[in-house]
């Protein structure tokens, strides 16, 4: 209602306006309800809305940028020079600026990925794509959005990573298994030729070196083959308080005395069905790398612990490895690592040492042993802040088992008369190997293939004692001969050997669980023995 005074005839009067508001009203009401919708809408979603011009400036961001960035919409609004672009990572300014300068001259998409300093200084990555450009008063605008893809791209590294793994890994196991053939020849004539000379021979020093050599060429391929998960593991249901509290002592000697060991074990700890030797060799390698980080002394800690995998405190495992899990932590008060350096420390032969210092497979053997256990393992370093490594095994609800000692090795090679058909592919491996078993009273038959094997065997007049075959082998591998030999030699008993000891191939699908198995290289004892064993089974 508008109300005016004013003349009529001479009289004053006043004249009234009555107009009927209620549309426009309504109008106002949607428009604010709407205006509020919008503003909830862009405070919830998980994308920042954002509005800047060709020289970045930024008439409006979506409040939910203080969630993501740590800065009001104010402040980006404000400062957007400084607290946009002045926080992108510097390795990626370059190109956002070039993408973000050609979406405004018509020949781009601006659609780019790249790291951002949040307010408390933690490195995020944002997707940022324009969707509309448009002129307002003269000036050039764009619209756009952007989201917080910080865990996808570390679900994509730790996805890379694994694949490197694997494909390193890959290539270790298929290096290891040459290798292991070619050192059961090297080790086992050193063995021999070392059985036939005297002490006082002057050879004997020169072959005792060819014999060391081979042996410390020999754990370089264990620690390959554990690597690659290719090893045979004899798990055992077990305490790990156990395990960690005898090994404890072995690592005071490892160590030294300038480091301090702190125990800390949970009491009811679930049990682990995992091989208590490997299990070992991970813990001495988690603390000599704790050691060769802490050169003037400092504090190692062991920790177990229960832990349901996927709930809180396990967040970085895959879904396929959510459950119960016994935790074994190893911190130290050490040098840390950086970003880079953390990438890429189960790498085989990635070592910070100096040259001569570390071959660079201690901590890739702990990564092949715990995935090969059915574990992983996860590290978080900073530094001049220390380093921890975690490692989850799947709990088991199996009873610990009794740990058994069996009697000590006799002296000397044990003999026989038995015939022995020997199976091997590679002709040096086999000739010595041929030469051992001879030299042990044994009569042997020998063939390059599984097909050549049963031809030997048909052959033969009399009966065949023991099947001595490799794994693996062109045209018909072990297991196929094998059955073959169990329909026309039926005593026949059989003894794989093998130099890629893949655990996978061997235990499941390839070997039964109770075949026995000879891992090269082996020696002229362990060849020995292990074919008396099996022939007196």
């Amino acid at each position: 209602i508008k109300a005016h005074e004013l003349t009529f005839g001479g009289v004053a009067a006043g004249l009234a306006l009555v107009t009927d508001v209620t549309e426009r009203l309504r109008a106002e009401d949607a428009l604010r309800r709407s205006e509020e919708k919008y503003r909830s809408l862009l405070a919830h979603v998980p994308d920042v809305t954002w509005t800047s011009d060709s020289e970045g400036v930024t008439p409006f961001i979506s409040p939910n940028v203080e969630k993501v960035c740590g800065f009001n919409a104010e402040e980006v609004c404000r400062r957007p020079e400084e607290l946009w672009f002045g926080r992108i990572h510097p390795d990626d300014l370059e190109r956002v600026f070039k993408s973000y300068r050609s979406l405004f001259k018509g020949d781009g998409v601006f659609d780019v990925e790249y790291r951002y300093r949040r307010m408390d200084g933690e490195w995020i990555w944002l997707h940022d794509r324009a969707i509309a450009t448009y002129e307002k008063d003269g000036r050039a605008y764009a619209d756009g959005m952007f989201t917080d893809v910080t865990e996808r791209k570390e679900i994509e590294e730790r996805l890379l990573q694994s694949q490197r793994m694997e494909s390193v890994g890959r290539l270790a196991g298929g290096v290891a298994h040459d290798f292991n053939n070619l050192l059961t020849v090297v080790n086992g004539y050193s063995d021999l030729a070392l059985r036939r000379l005297k002490d006082g021979d002057p050879l004997r020093r020169t072959v005792e070196e060819i014999r060391r050599a081979g042996e410390r060429a020999a754990r370089l391929t264990r620690q390959l083959l554990a690597f690659s998960r290719k090893q045979i593991l004899q798990p055992k249901t077990l305490d790990l308080n156990a395990l960690v509290s005898e090994s404890g002592k072995m690592l005071r000697r490892v160590i030294g005395e300038d480091v301090e060991i702190v125990l800390a074990l949970r009491p009811d700890l679930w049990k682990v069905r995992v091989d208590p030797a490997q299990l070992d060799q991970v813990l001495v390698n988690l603390a000599v790398n704790s050691r060769d980080a802490m050169p003037s002394g400092g504090t190692l800690s062991v920790v177990t612990d229960n832990v349901n995998v996927g709930a809180e405190g396990a967040r970085r495992a895959a879904p396929t490895q959510d459950g119960p899990h016994v935790l074994l932590k190893v911190s130290d008060t050490g040098c840390g690592m950086d970003a880079e350096t953390m990438a890429r420390v189960f790498e085989p032969f990635f070592t910070t040492k100096e040259t001569g210092k570390g071959t660079g497979l201690g901590l890739s053997t702990v990564y092949g042993i715990i995935q090969q256990s059915g574990g992983f393992i996860t590290v978080e370093s900073e530094v001049g802040h220390g380093t921890t490594f975690s490692v989850y095994l799947p709990c088991t609800g199996e009873e610990a088992e009794r740990e058994s000692h069996g009697r000590d090795a006799e002296p000397g090679l044990p003999c026989g008369s038995e015939t022995i058909l020997l199976v091997e592919d590679e002709d040096i491996v086999r000739k010595m190997t041929r030469n051992i078993l001879e030299e042990c009273g044994y009569e042997v038959l020998t063939a390059s293939n599984g097909r050549e094997a049963l031809e030997v065997g048909a052959s033969h007049g009399g009966a065949i004692d023991l099947l001595l075959t490799d794994v693996v082998m062109p045209q018909m591998g072990g297991r196929r001969l094998a059955e073959h030999m169990k329909v026309s030699h039926p005593r026949t008993r059989v003894l794989y050997m093998s130099g890629y000891t893949d655990d996978a191939i061997l235990r499941h699908g390839v070997l039964e669980e109770t075949a026995a198995f000879m891992e090269k290289p082996f020696s002229p004892e362990v060849l020995a023995r292990k074919v008396r064993e099996v022939l007196d089974a």
